[in-house]
């Protein structure tokens, strides 16, 4: 109902303060070979809170930041959903472009996914080039990809959101003609012909069952280590969590992976799996993945699937949020959705509260209420990372079996893989051989439980 909102919010784009990124300075853009795009960016607010609004707009405005571009302004408006013509309504697009002359901008960023027909109202009123948020995140995607296949991973995504949005203009709408010479129509050439908008959907269908095609044969290198480390019964763990939230500082604060750190959004794409161990000595494999965001294009879900296969076939998440975000509840929130989408939801995870140095307590308290299953740590600083490993311990799968057994000293390879794999409880050295008391995965159990817990005479 239109009258359940404010009649001065709905009369006007609301300004959103401190958006603008415009440099004082040309030469801090020196490294750059292109001018900076200018853009303005635009919301629609529909539900919650003008603040909730504000802060989906100022994320916005770190995508196209670090999508390259320069951010001029930062306008909301208040409506009780977005406008099925034109996303902020007819009037508002004049006034839009209106504000698009006053400041010079080359193109407008809309907080959400446009139909192909708002997309082509909206850029028909102002007159520059509008992108959605999807374009926008897979813009930033095919950027930062560095790998073969996270490369076409990206192409299949963006190639996947290009196809229903090709439009026909001009010599696009033309027919092919075949035959004899230019004029003749000869055989297959008789009839309407084909338009040249429909070769290119053509083009594009094939070129993205060949990228399937690539993808599924790249992925087998990854299933055959994923394999092995099933096999070892290898228990892994999956950092997941937010884009920015500090997965790949916290990955390098464990293993020292050495992987890119950068504050950035989407800095890296390609999985990173290193091997690390508990405080008790027990092995595990730590993946990094890619980070996720709010309304993740499900263009990039589908691409990625093989990717984020890291994450279905982890025995334990650790769930990585920002404690410093001014909304650190809505991470936790989009986070999840994405692990329901892709069939991860019932893993077990442990929540990581990262930024503690920069984040403010009673954030933290309140994340810490809401989340009881937490752990507060500082990637940068090394805050909390003992108590994040001892509850990484605790928590890993796969030891099902406890037993008390005396190996022989001519077994001690049995003895070394108790520690690597299992958790040794107590070991003791006696006459006869090693008395040990652990928890092991079950095919271990099996081999171990051939030699009895016999406790010597005195």
């Amino acid at each position: 109902m239109t009258g359940e909102l404010d009649l001065e919010d709905r009369r006007a784009l609301r300004r959103v303060a401190g958006l603008s990124t415009e440099l004082e300075d040309v030469t801090e853009v020196e490294y750059r070979s292109l001018r900076l795009e200018r853009v303005v960016l635009v919301g629609v607010w529909t539900d919650g809170t003008a603040e909730a609004a504000e802060n989906s707009l100022r994320e916005l405005a770190l995508l196209a930041e670090t999508a390259g571009s320069e951010v001029l302004e930062g306008l909301v408006q208040r409506r009780s959903r977005p406008d099925p013509a034109t996303y902020i309504g007819s009037g508002k697009a004049a006034e839009l472009r209106d504000i698009v002359i006053a400041t010079g901008a080359d193109t407008v960023i809309c907080d959400g996914e446009l139909a192909p027909s708002q997309l082509r109202h909206l850029e028909e009123t102002v007159q520059v080039k509008v992108i959605d948020r999807t374009a926008l995140i897979l813009d930033i995607f095919a950027q930062h990809a560095k790998s073969r296949e996270g490369k076409a991973q990206v192409e299949l995504a963006q190639l996947d959101y290009l196809l229903p949005r090709l439009r026909g203009w001009g010599g696009n709408l033309s027919r092919q003609v075949g035959g004899r010479a230019a004029g003749g129509v000869g055989i297959g050439g008789r009839g309407p012909g084909e338009t040249k908008i429909e070769l290119d959907r053509r083009r594009i269908r094939t070129r993205m069952a060949k990228l399937r095609r690539q993808i599924a044969e790249m992925s087998k290198a990854r299933d055959t280590k994923r394999g092995e480390r099933r096999r070892h019964a290898v228990p892994a763990v999956a950092i997941a969590g937010y884009t920015n939230a500090g997965k790949s500082s916290l990955l390098n604060r464990l293993t020292g992976a050495g992987v890119l750190v950068e504050d950035a959004l989407f800095a890296t794409l390609d999985p990173t799996v290193r091997r690390a161990e508990t405080p008790g000595g027990r092995a595990y494999t730590l993946a990094d993945t890619v980070g996720f965001v709010r309304h993740l294009p499900h263009q990039l879900v589908e691409a990625f699937r093989s990717t984020l296969e890291e994450v279905t076939d982890a025995g334990l998440i650790l769930h990585v949020v920002d404690g410093s975000d001014p909304a650190p509840e809505d991470q936790l929130d989009a986070v999840r959705e994405v692990l329901r989408e892709i069939g991860a939801a019932e893993i077990p995870e442990i929540v990581v509260i990262n930024k503690a140095d920069a984040a403010d307590d009673l954030a933290i308290a309140r994340l810490q209420r809401r989340e009881p299953h937490s752990v507060v740590v500082s990637a940068r600083t090394g805050f909390g990372i003992d108590e994040l490993r001892a509850a990484i311990e605790a928590d890993l799968p796969g030891l099902e079996s406890e037993l008390r057994v005396l190996v022989p000293y001519d077994r001690g390879d049995l003895v070394a893989q108790a520690h690597e794999r299992g958790d040794v409880l107590k070991q003791e050295h006696v006459a006869d051989g090693t008395l040990l008391h652990a928890r092991v995965p079950a095919d271990l159990a099996g081999e171990l439980a051939r030699y009895e817990a016999v406790t010597p005479t005195a």
